[in-house]
């Protein structure tokens, strides 16, 4: 029987970090995991990689579910490890452990990770909103002033998308909403609401959320490309009522960018566009042609 000294997954890592009391996070509960995952545990994420590519393509793979659960469980990792570079919350409630920037690029990099910041042009695959300075010209599009967090991903496989913070007009990115709306897909951020489909299930029965694969193709991108899609009810469902522009906004941002078109009737519609637009079924495919 396999102890938990033995065991090597993300949940463990992200318990060990929760609980550590100590200063050095990093040599005391990084490195020892560390030491036990970039042998069979980086091999078994690279190959699993390669599977869920295929899904994009030739669709479910079983193969692939374990792999979906531990995917989650590390992007839960590398959320709580975020949080010191973040702003502030309200109210603010910081994370027990932290590792410096360089520690949390080594501890993803030895997993197989390669970083990227990607600040030239702002693109949502890539890059996360974390503040937006309004630009007078309500039409001046998103531009990157600034890069927060460094972003990570594994083969054509996105991990986490950098924060940035960006310069824009009203009508392309809203100060309030495109950074401090819910941000779907996400475990936490200190300066706005998050949501996953972890939320509201028990203490086991939460790491069983499958992580929102995001590829990058020959031709373009596969958004939340493991999605199972909404089936044929659609009845009360806040995210089929946003319109097909807010829809499709959603998908690539994990987030609105602007107060929807129709806002007063949604918020007459429980719970409201600010709480959940249940997005989770729905999967887009760009050409960047």
């Amino acid at each position: 029987m396999e102890s938990d000294e033995d065991r090597v997954d993300a949940r463990q890592l992200f318990e060990r970090l929760r609980d550590h009391t100590g200063a050095d996070a990093h040599g005391a509960v990084v490195q020892p995991w560390l030491g036990r995952a970039v042998g069979d545990y980086r091999a078994e994420l690279a190959e699993g990689v390669g599977q869920l590519a295929r899904w994009a393509v030739e669709g479910p793979d079983g193969r692939c579910q374990e792999l979906l659960w531990e995917l989650y469980a590390l992007s839960r990792v590398s959320d709580v490890l975020l949080l010191a570079l973040q702003p502030p919350g309200d109210p603010d409630e910081p994370w027990p452990a932290a590792l410096t920037p360089a520690q949390y690029l080594e501890l993803f990099g030895r997993l197989g990770m390669t970083p990227f910041e990607r600040t030239a042009a702002f693109d949502p695959f890539w890059h996360e909103i974390v503040e937006v300075e309004q630009a007078p010209d309500p039409d001046e599009p998103i531009r990157i002033t600034g890069l927060v967090w460094p972003g990570l991903a594994m083969g054509n496989l996105l991990f986490s998308r950098a924060g940035v913070r960006v310069r824009a007009g009203v009508r392309h990115a809203e100060r309030g909403v495109a950074d401090r709306s819910p941000l779907y897909w996400t475990y936490r951020r200190r300066h706005r609401p998050t949501d996953d489909q972890s939320k509201g299930w028990g203490h086991n029965s939460q790491w069983r959320t499958d992580f929102r694969v995001d590829l990058r193709t020959e031709t373009g991108y596969e958004l939340n490309a493991c999605a199972h899609g909404y089936g044929d009810d659609l009845d009360g469902l806040t995210y089929t009522r946003l319109t097909p522009e807010e829809q499709r906004e959603l998908l690539r941002h994990r987030c609105l960018l602007r107060t929807p078109a129709h806002a007063a009737e949604l918020d007459d519609t429980a719970p409201g566009w600010r709480n959940d637009l249940y997005p989770y079924p729905a999967r887009l495919s760009l050409n960047q042609a």
